[in-house]
């Protein structure tokens, strides 16, 4: 039992339970009406009875988020080297990205309706657009960060350019590069609802405005729910992309030891 209530990895679980404990008991304790707060009672009943449908909704809403994250990881790493690597193309685009970034993409996602029709495409989107600018960001620190000395070291011991990227410049910036995709994946969740709230006849945020609509609280805290929820399992599974590519990584030995 000791392990089980000391277990690091059980610690948000054991979190969690406080929280709904403290939920419910806030609620019997003020009086809360349900129709402000649901009760923890009825959102895991709508949860066990709206399951099938919940399940049917949250894949468009999965299918929009890791494509958008995908565009994000594939435009943004490269535009990031590109930035890293020229002052020149610095100054000119990224001062444009800073700039893309501090338009609503409530404002602009129903032009992508307009533009692209009300399937997947808008919804993708709306996912790339939240999601690529994080992966640009620490991708652009991580591989700023490799000094100097070490690179002049690898030349004059006769190492190529590609030798140089991989060994060096691309190992040094991986640690970034995870951190923008882990940030990214989150924000792609985001991105992937406010597309479905702009037009949309599925998907979880197509669930959130219909549960608004008719007033039912219950569903929409089972649809938020299921929201984090996958962006939780989306969060882990990079985690586990990056501890299985950087097991040498400081950040891994030290896990290593606390479990030792």
């Amino acid at each position: 039992m000791r392990r089980w209530f000391t277990s690091s990895a059980l610690r948000p679980l054991w979190l969690l339970v406080m929280l709904v404990l403290l939920w419910d008991l806030g609620i019997r304790l003020f009086k809360v009406p349900p129709y402000l707060i649901p009760t923890p009672l009825s959102v895991a009943r709508q949860l066990v009875v709206e399951w099938p449908m919940l399940w049917r909704e949250t894949l468009p809403t999965l299918y929009a988020t890791l494509g958008g994250f995908a565009l994000s990881a594939l435009v943004g790493v490269p535009i990031a080297m590109w930035i890293a690597y020229s002052r020149l193309v610095e100054s000119f685009v990224y001062p444009l990205l800073v700039f893309s970034q501090s338009i609503p993409k409530v404002a602009i996602a129903p032009l992508f309706v307009v533009w692209f029709g009300f399937g997947i495409v808008p919804k993708v989107i709306a996912a790339f657009l939240l999601g690529f600018f994080p992966v640009v960001v620490a991708t652009v620190q991580g591989f700023k960060s490799v000094e100097a000395d070490v690179i002049d070291l690898a030349r004059s011991m006769g190492a190529n350019p590609l030798e140089v990227f991989l060994k060096f410049r691309l190992p040094t910036a991986l640690p970034s590069i995870f951190s923008g995709l882990k940030v990214s994946v989150t924000l792609a969740v985001v991105g992937a609802v406010v597309g479905e709230f702009v037009g949309s006849n599925s998907g979880i945020g197509y669930v959130l405005q219909k549960a608004n609509g008719t007033f039912d609280l219950p569903l929409m805290f089972a649809a938020l729910v299921i929201l984090s929820m996958v962006g939780v399992l989306l969060f882990l599974a990079i985690e586990l992309i990056e501890r299985w590519l950087m097991p040498w990584h400081a950040s891994q030995r030290i896990d290593v030891q606390l479990a030792a």
